[in-house]
């Protein structure tokens, strides 16, 4: 009885981890360059005296979901979106150098380039800061061009490129502020197959749909499992009292 609790117990837990993952992709369904976590069950049999059938279901390591999200086309100058796979390198929190998809990008009053979140955008040589300009321009490559102010449109001088690389997948994963981190620390080479469009961001890769249909599936889940742990509690119940009435 008591394993038979465990099981149940154990499925109901980390099914409600997964929800918990789900809703957090579902939440970000809108988040500008946004990448779904990704989430699967796992089958580990139940050690020790008992039928070798027992088996806990538990939720394995998170993946990240790399596919890429839908463009919208906004015709804003610091707007880029990354064309297929590739990342935009900003700094992180502690100061290193971290990965994104967000690319609604903006100027501090400083001139020092930053995405939505405030994250700092590195280019070659470390933050991207761009001098007073009558236009700015963000060429195919992440080159950051501008007209100088006081100079014609013909005048432009290139300041900067957008530091853009593409690891690979299994390194990568993703810290609890939502970045793009190697696995192992490394920093990969900045990768000149990697293509944005100017004028133009990336959405989340989160489907609505399919998330709404996997929360409902996980619902059911974690209601059987309750159900056993009520049948178990009715089972103990009635031995409980086959064992007064001996």
């Amino acid at each position: 009885m008591d394993k038979m609790l465990y099981v149940a117990m154990t499925g109901a837990r980390h099914t409600m981890l997964a929800q918990g993952v789900n809703a957090h992709n579902l939440a970000n369904a809108s988040t500008t360059g946004f990448r779904a976590d990704l989430h699967a069950f796992e089958s580990h049999p139940v050690e020790g005296v008992g039928f070798p059938s027992r088996i806990n279901a538990t939720v394995g390591t998170r993946g990240i979901n790399v596919q890429p999200g839908p463009t919208e086309i906004t015709g804003r100058q610091l707007d880029i979106a990354v064309q297929g796979q590739g990342w935009i390198a900003v700094q992180g929190p502690e100061g290193g150098e971290v990965y994104t998809r967000a690319g609604d990008l903006r100027l501090s009053p400083g001139g020092v380039m930053t995405n939505g979140a405030g994250q700092v955008v590195l280019g070659e040589g470390g933050p991207v800061s761009v001098p007073p300009f009558e236009q700015i321009l963000i060429g195919n490559d992440g080159s950051v061009s501008i007209v100088p102010l006081g100079q014609g449109a013909n005048t432009t001088a290139t300041v900067d490129r957008i530091r853009l690389v593409n690891p690979d997948p299994a390194n990568l994963v993703k810290g609890e502020d939502g970045l793009i981190r190697t696995r192992d620390g490394s920093e990969p080479d900045a990768d000149a197959s990697v293509q944005v469009k100017s004028g133009a961001i990336e959405g989340s890769n989160v489907n609505p749909i399919e998330s709404m249909l996997s929360m409902l599936e996980l619902t059911r889940h974690f209601e059987m499992q309750v159900k056993l742990l009520e049948a178990a509690d009715n089972n103990a119940a009635a031995s409980a009292r086959l064992m007064q009435m001996s």
